[in-house]
């Protein structure tokens, strides 16, 4: 049987363990986003035969691709008769390529497939974000130095930072002529990130101009060589704070970080615009699966 509860901090290392298990690259598979955007996303979660499920009633009822290990045509079988109970047919989101070629040999002809390419995830080289290379990172390489035409400095983000960079996040939110529900739900996420920082076991950064928060940024270790960068924020009349903050960050990972998600771009094209400027490595595709 489902039965479906709030997150809770306290499910971190169950959570976390079986996200290990599957080590998928999606920034939805992080304990740390699912604590931070539940509201948003009216989310809520269950654990059924080694798997880890997620289920959002924001637009209908539908299920996360759910990572773990045991028999998922089991699982399968159960979620359809619980949407079919409540007058939905089963819809399964975050589904990659992959995972709908799997699911094509399960079930062939048994659902339908869209794409939400609003919800894909920009994928980078680690060493291209580090290092700017060749002639397509030539404009961002000189948008990069002109941070140093600043009295500047950057540092690992810690405790001592946290109440500078949560204000510096509400008026970056307030100066905004108008917010929607997602900027209203990213800054319950930020206090949340900020709130549980070492428990979630995220790392950060901090650019300073003159003393003031310039720019911060939030990360964490995704899978086995992919680090999400959760929260970037940056002030926009400072040349070259963003790429700094991005730059500088990218510089602090460790050798094993192959990959950098930077998350995805929400439909809106200026953020798509500034995501494709970094040259992706690849987009991580997913797809939603609606069976018949």
């Amino acid at each position: 049987m489902l039965e479906f509860r709030t997150i809770d901090r306290s499910d971190r290392d169950k959570i976390t363990s079986i996200l290990k298990q599957s080590d998928f690259r999606g920034c939805e598979y992080s304990f740390a986003n699912n604590l931070a955007w539940y509201r948003v996303y009216k989310t809520s979660i269950c654990f059924y035969g080694g798997f880890y499920i997620t289920k959002s009633e924001a637009d209908g009822l539908r299920f996360t691709f759910p990572p773990g290990q045991g028999d998922l045509m089991q699982l399968f079988s159960e979620l359809k008769k619980y949407s079919e109970e409540r007058g939905f047919p089963l819809t399964v989101s975050s589904v990659t390529d992959e995972k709908l070629a799997m699911l094509s040999e399960m079930y062939p002809g048994g659902f339908t497939v869209s794409d939400d390419e609003g919800g894909f995830d920009y994928i980078y080289n680690a060493d291209d974000l580090k290092n700017l290379p060749g002639g397509k990172y030539h404009k961002k390489r000189n948008h990069l130095k002109k941070i140093e035409n600043y009295s500047y400095s950057y540092s690992p983000l810690t405790e001592a930072d946290f109440d500078d960079c949560i204000t510096f996040a509400a008026n970056h939110f307030n100066a905004r002529s108008s917010s929607d529900e997602s900027e209203i739900g990213e800054q319950f996420a930020i206090n949340t990130f900020f709130g549980e920082f070492d428990y979630l076991g995220l790392t950060g950064g901090v650019l300073r101009v003159d003393g003031q928060v310039a720019a911060f940024t939030i990360g964490e270790r995704l899978n086995s060589d992919t680090q999400d960068i959760h929260i970037e924020k940056a002030d926009t009349s400072i040349d070259g704070a963003y790429p700094a903050i991005n730059n500088f960050y990218a510089k602090s990972l460790p050798d094993d970080v192959r990959f950098i998600n930077r998350e995805e771009d929400l439909g809106l094209e200026g953020l798509r615009r500034s995501k494709m400027s970094y040259h992706p490595a690849f987009l991580l595709k997913k797809h939603t699966v609606t069976f018949k």
